[in-house]
């Protein structure tokens, strides 16, 4: 490690920015790929190393860091509003890079290509939020919105609301997602109640609802899986 504080006067091969050049950024670790976005430290004690060691020990690792909000980053020593704002665009960047790989495919054919799409938005919110996902007749995304937004403990979902965006988008198939910010995907009675609903009123309008998946923490579960829709 480096005896200098200020990183340009640190041997090349151990400035970040060099690191990633000359051998790759798979091979920087967190606190020195979190130091090449912040630049610059927050005095002449504290460089951008020191700092991106000291967001990572506040907040543990790079997940829980995406979680905060720019007012919460701006209380840590040294990160304003501009540091805060570049922090939170890169690990933004990283979210979109995950869906963009299953927008590329279009087509959904399997849970994971729905987890791998919501996972990175929805693991770690605070409330809940319930989306549907609408597919044509290949299964092939036509939409994905944003139904209700709920409180840490339920989110009211309306039939008319859900059929009223599948009739609007002409789609073929619906998934519905939603997030249990406990981080426990278990359906609640109130889950499957709202399920049974929505997959009625899908049936009248002649609507295939492919499956129902509840996203908490690293888990999620599939109601198809679980034998509470029938395919």
């Amino acid at each position: 490690m480096p005896r200098f504080r200020k990183i340009k006067d640190w041997p090349e091969d151990e400035r970040p920015r060099e690191r990633l050049i000359k051998f790759g950024e798979e091979n920087l670790s967190d606190s020195q790929l979190l130091a090449i976005i912040l630049r610059t430290g927050n005095s002449t004690k504290s460089n951008a190393i020191d700092l991106a060691r000291t967001l990572l020990d506040h907040y543990g690792n790079l997940r829980a860091l995406d979680s905060v909000s720019i007012s919460e980053l701006c209380a840590i020593k040294g990160i304003g509003l501009a540091k805060a704002a570049q922090i939170k665009a890169a690990l933004e960047m990283g979210k979109r890079l995950l869906r963009q790989k299953t927008e590329l495919r279009k087509k959904i054919t399997s849970v994971e290509d729905v987890v791998n799409y919501y996972g990175p938005y929805l693991r770690d919110l605070k409330k809940e939020i319930f989306k549907i996902m609408l597919l044509d007749g290949r299964n092939k995304i036509i939409r994905e919105m944003t139904i209700s937004e709920g409180s840490l403990n339920a989110s009211v979902v309306h039939p008319r609301e859900v059929i009223k965006e599948i009739i609007r988008e002409s789609a073929a198939a619906v998934i519905f997602v939603h997030n249990h910010p406990s981080g426990e995907p278990k359906p609640t009675r109130e889950d499957i109640e709202i399920t049974d609903r929505l997959v009625k009123a899908c049936n009248l309008v002649g609507v295939r609802v492919l499956d129902h998946i509840i996203i908490g923490g690293d888990n999620y579960i599939s109601f198809v899986d679980e034998g509470l829709i029938k395919e």
